[in-house]
């Protein structure tokens, strides 16, 4: 999945948090994909179960993250925020990596699903996490009604005020429509734990965001 140079990139995953500036050029790009507005669709609940959509990077990455988190019942590796129908690995084109987060709000908040998106990436980086780079990397948050925009909108605000003239890079879009990714790509790193990059950058990803978020980990995962 990932080229020998990410590989290599990859040792260094942590040490490139904050390196990537935006520039006029990324911005456009990120303009030129995003959906125009419009109303978002809204997921039915299954046995009282919900779905939130979340993009950051290699899907194995945030799969792995969210997987991790208490009342998260799945995560599933896909495609979304772009236009093109069918996509797959090999030709998503405007899509971005994404992720269906499956969960139980008795036990886990939107909200927290929230914090848990914000917490486990460079908030800053444009297309892209860290070694992966490119905008079917970009960081989307995808929300189904005002009520989810309304707490996406206002904890963007408040990271912005701590930030020192930098701003969060993700965007901020109306959910219309997830992609299933291929089966070889669902629950990656935990059927491929000695694969190279999960060992470089998912697996540091992971443990970086289980020590700062012990209180949102399943029993048993804490690290």
């Amino acid at each position: 999945m990932k080229r020998l140079s990410i590989l290599i990139i990859g040792i260094l995953f942590f040490s490139l948090q904050g390196a990537c500036k935006p520039t006029n050029k990324e911005n456009k790009e990120i303009e030129s994909i995003a959906q125009k507005e419009q109303s978002p669709v809204q997921t039915e609940s299954i046995n009282g179960l919900k779905k939130a959509y979340f993009a950051s990077g290699c899907f194995w990455c945030v799969e792995a993250i969210y997987q991790s988190v208490i009342g998260v019942k799945d995560a599933i590796s896909g495609y979304s925020g772009g236009t093109v129908d069918n996509p797959t690995y090999q030709n998503h084109k405007d899509h971005a990596e994404a992720v269906e987060v499956i969960y139980d709000p008795e036990l886990v908040s939107y909200s927290q699903l929230v914090d848990v998106y914000f917490g486990s990436q460079n908030i800053t980086q444009i297309n892209g996490q860290g070694p992966d780079r490119g905008s079917s990397y970009r960081s989307i948050i995808f929300y189904q009604n005002e009520d989810e925009k309304k707490i996406i909108d206002d904890k963007i605000s408040q990271l912005n005020k701590a930030l020192d003239g930098e701003k969060v890079a993700a965007q901020v879009l109306p959910f219309q429509k997830f992609w299933k990714a291929e089966e070889y790509h669902q629950n990656y790193e935990r059927n491929n734990p000695g694969n190279p990059y999960i060992q470089n950058v998912s697996i540091p990803r992971l443990n970086k965001f289980k020590k700062q978020y012990p209180e949102l980990l399943k029993e048993g995962q804490v690290h």
